[in-house]
């Protein structure tokens, strides 16, 4: 059985500041170069397998065994894409880790027998560098750092990942271990979920058990439309023949880096609920058809720039994989127009978050569109009857809006229980 870890790690120094940071930045660098010359090889219809071997180019800032760990993470991505395309999916080859020019996402992967994770009352987690970074910095080779907090779970470690955070300017980690089955702390993991995805409310999930979440993206959007007009301001403010500047690629580089930590964290904290509810498949619809066909500024701004969707279902498989959980993408049609009590997708109409029907239903459309999404797969799916349980962004972590709040939007969600 698998669980992961997730613990923040602190150099002790500004030199192991620096020293992590160039590790990471190099790890990125890999990545690019190898995904650049694999997209290339695969437009241009040759093998994508037939590589320059960047281990050899690396190992000096990497080590060995990280460099390679990375080549195989490239590796397994491409085949993931290509056992997608092979099932008709549609999907885009692995992308880039950012750029030099407006920053990479900071990343890499350390082999399981390369750390150490020491836990007490000062716990620390030991990596490997390369010896161009110890020869650099006059280091000993393994880097030290600080673990805030003590990780939960202990067993046998796996593949440790590693990634600067610059919303919270922290260094975070995740590791997977495997522990015995004696200790599992929810039943055997037999039942399903249904996720209704979208951009105002991010993730409305119905599962097998009867419960529902809502994750709500308003906010979360909306913070990301502000920087998007102080980046359009200061584009107005350029010379002409500008087109950005040092203070507008950081913007960019500091929108995106905030959504994808937010998009990162509902991954997990949907996935480990999921877990405690026994979930062991979970249905995701495919939103292709969606993507392609909204036309308004507006709808454009979420589903194009702010909702990255491949994105989140990837670190979404991911996470669940962890927990020996599988993924699968569905045909989601009809689903948001169609009424749970009638089955009426003609009688019905869909105002904001609210869906109603001429024979009297009226519901939460999202929460709705997931129960529908979830019996269209599994016959014998109770009718929920908790009241749904929602979240907001604070940015930092996905926190419960408390039962006890009223408002007129908690209003209209706590009418999705109401099938009569």
């Amino acid at each position: 059985m698998k669980r992961t870890n997730q613990f923040v790690v602190r150099p002790r120094s500004e030199q192991d500041r620096e020293l992590l940071h160039e590790l990471l930045d190099a790890s990125a660098s890999l990545w690019n170069e190898l995904t650049f010359e694999r997209r290339q090889q695969y437009f241009d219809g040759e093998s994508v397998w037939d590589t320059a071997d960047y281990r050899k180019q690396y190992v000096g800032v990497l080590g060995s065994a990280t460099a390679q760990q990375l080549i195989r993470k490239s590796k397994s991505a491409w085949n993931s894409f290509f056992s997608l395309k092979g099932k008709g999916e549609h999907c885009s080859p692995p992308g880039y880790w950012g750029n030099e020019e407006d920053g990479r996402t900071l990343r890499t992967y350390v082999r399981n027998d390369q750390y150490t994770l020491e836990l007490g009352k000062r716990s620390r987690l030991e990596i490997p560098v390369g010896k161009e970074l110890k020869a650099k910095y006059d280091h000993t080779g393994r880097l030290r750092l600080e673990v805030a907090g003590i990780p939960k779970w202990d067993g046998k470690q796996g593949r440790l990942e590693l990634y600067y955070d610059e919303a919270s300017d922290q260094f975070r980690a995740f590791q997977p271990v495997t522990i015995d089955t004696s200790r599992q702390d929810s039943p055997l993991a037999d039942e399903t979920a249904a996720l209704d995805i979208g951009a105002n409310n991010i993730v409305a999930c119905t599962t097998a058990t009867g419960q529902q979440y809502l994750y709500e993206g308003r906010g979360l959007f909306e913070r990301f439309r502000e920087t998007t007009r102080e980046i359009a301001r200061l584009q107005s403010k350029l010379r002409e023949g500008r087109y950005s500047s040092s203070r507008i690629r950081r913007l960019y580089r500091r929108r995106t880096r905030r959504r994808d930590h937010a998009m990162d964290a509902l991954a997990r904290d949907l996935v480990e609920r999921l877990y405690d509810e026994g979930v062991s498949t979970v249905y995701v619809g495919d939103l292709t058809d969606v993507l392609e066909t909204h036309w308004s500024v507006r709808t454009n701004a979420k589903t194009h720039n702010f909702w990255a969707f491949r994105a989140f279902i990837d670190r979404l498989a991911c996470t669940a994989e962890e927990f020996g959980m599988a993924v699968e993408v569905r045909s989601e049609a009809w689903t948001s127009q169609e009424c749970p009590s009638c089955g009426s997708t003609e009688d019905t109409t869909r105002r904001q978050d609210t869906l109603t029907c001429s024979c009297g239903f009226e519901g939460h459309a999202d929460l709705v569109a997931s129960e529908t999404f979830l019996r269209r797969h599994e016959t014998d799916v109770p009718r929920p009857m908790a009241r749904p349980v929602r979240f907001e962004w604070d940015g930092h972590d996905w926190s419960e809006i408390p039962h006890s709040h009223e408002s007129p939007k908690e209003a209209r969600t706590n009418r999705s229980i109401l099938h009569t």
